[in-house]
């Protein structure tokens, strides 16, 4: 007799035992971590997972309860853990509860969101929830719309695409020094001519520069990209201006506030991001000042007719009589056909927190960046690279080359003691602090820099 088969999601009983198991091995890994992340380096950590693993796909299997301790503790173990304090390289952040708890009943019930039948409240709720962020992002805006992607990257790709589909192959994309890299990528892809890079020495795209290369890129359509929140230095382009430029020169504006887009939720700091409903398109993710598990990203689009040529038709998805009869069609609302429904957690979290509890959030992590700024400043063997806009902070030992910054930083990580980014700017590299943990304490502060002091002189 074959033996039964292992207990699906949907037995709840099945699954609470076995969120135990998961729970009591995430402690115990945490606990043989011992810090923000394994020390030992790369070999190091390979090996403890080879060993924990052994055969990945052995002839007799262990047995969920065996397998799911040992893995998952072996995960916890060698993690870079965004919830300590001094894991603060990325932006990368630890994951609400309540939001983590909410991926759980997403992954348990796992609707696909590519066809009403396999989703049917899903898809209301991503409905729901994507018109009000994107009435969040363009609130005169009398049709606006977002969807659902998988962060930055895809928005961005998406956002080109859209443009591409309005004006055709000659589109040509003109970004700042300082946007992500996945804007070079992305014309790759999409056959689209090397985007035109506007100097950005000071961090940020100058109006007078952008014209200037407005003016040189010739006839034809164009796609300026914006930043508010640089990955370097969380830095935010002059939005207004820039939108200014793009009106007078006929050109299309594409923001990407993936990381400063959540600003929109502080009322203390909102007005950070004046100018972002002047753009077209506009890249928010909710897994950096939003504290979603990875992915929850979103692509905002002023007018949700831009977004017509996406649709696509499958006939055992979204059969045409099918449409008719009222039933939704999904697949144009990504490129992906199976795809999460990754806007529960975020619905979960709006509902628990509201604006004024996550802007709450936001405000926290950006007084944290200005009370570490404060400490570098008063610390004579620190230099600080500038004030923080966001939650970034750059700074490095005073007189060190940047060879020693380097060494500094990889020294950290060997020895599992602290996780901090690296940035190049003014010619020079910096250690980066990115603050996304609101649990975070001025102790925890000053142990960022005695660590970093502390090794500057071995």
């Amino acid at each position: 007799m074959r033996a039964a088969p292992p207990p699906l999601a949907a037995d709840t009983t099945a699954l609470s035992r076995l969120l135990g198991t998961a729970l009591d091995a995430l402690r115990e890994g945490a606990r043989a971590r011992g810090g923000p992340l394994p020390a030992g380096g790369p070999e190091a950590v390979a090996r403890r997972v080879r060993e924990a693993l052994g055969e990945p796909l052995p002839e007799t299997g262990r047995g969920p309860q065996e397998a799911l301790r040992t893995l998952v503790a072996a995960l916890a173990a060698g993690a870079a853990d965004p919830a300590d304090p001094l894991c603060a390289a990325h932006l990368h952040t630890p994951p609400l509860a309540l939001a983590a708890a909410a991926d759980l009943a997403a992954s348990a019930l796992n609707p696909s969101m590519d066809s009403w039948d396999q989703a049917p409240a899903a898809s209301a709720l991503e409905a729901e929830v994507t018109a009000a962020l994107a009435a969040e992002v363009f609130p005169d805006a009398p049709h606006p719309d977002a969807l659902v992607t998988t962060g930055g990257t895809e928005s961005h790709q998406l956002a080109l695409l859209l443009a591409r589909e309005r004006h055709g192959n000659r589109l040509r994309t003109v970004v700042g020094a300082n946007a992500h890299h996945s804007f070079h990528r992305a014309a790759w892809l999409l056959g689209l001519p090397e985007p035109v890079t506007v100097p950005t020495p000071s961090g940020t795209m100058e109006p007078e520069a952008l014209h200037e290369a407005l003016a040189r890129t010739g006839e034809g359509p164009v796609l300026v990209a914006a930043t508010a929140g640089t990955t370097d230095e969380g830095l935010i382009d002059p939005l207004p201006e820039i939108a200014d430029v793009c009106v007078g020169a006929g050109v299309e504006l594409h923001v990407d506030a993936a990381y400063g887009g959540p600003v929109l939720f502080s009322r203390t700091h909102r007005r950070l991001l004046d100018g972002l409903d002047r753009a077209r398109t506009v890249t928010v993710d909710l897994h950096k000042l939003g504290w979603q598990p990875a992915a929850a990203g979103l692509l905002a689009v002023r007018d949700a007719a831009d977004l017509a040529v996406l649709g696509h038709t499958a006939d055992y998805l979204n059969a045409d009589d099918d449409t008719e009869a009222g039933l939704p069609d999904l697949l144009g609302r990504s490129l992906r056909t199976t795809r999460r429904p990754d806007v529960l957690k975020a619905a979960v979290t709006l509902r628990a927190l509201g604006r004024t509890g996550l802007g709450a959030l936001v405000d926290r992590c950006m007084d944290l960046a200005q009370d570490l700024a404060d400490r570098v400043e008063k610390a004579p063997g620190l230099d600080l690279k500038g004030r923080p806009t966001l939650t970034t902070v750059l700074f490095r030992p005073a007189g060190a080359d940047d060879t020693t910054v380097a060494a500094i930083r990889r020294t950290l990580l060997a020895e599992g003691r602290a996780v901090l980014g690296r940035a190049t700017a003014d010619g020079r590299l910096w250690l980066k602090a990115t603050l996304l943990n609101p649990h975070t304490t001025p102790g925890d502060l000053d142990r960022i820099l005695t660590l970093v002091e502390g090794s500057t002189h071995r």
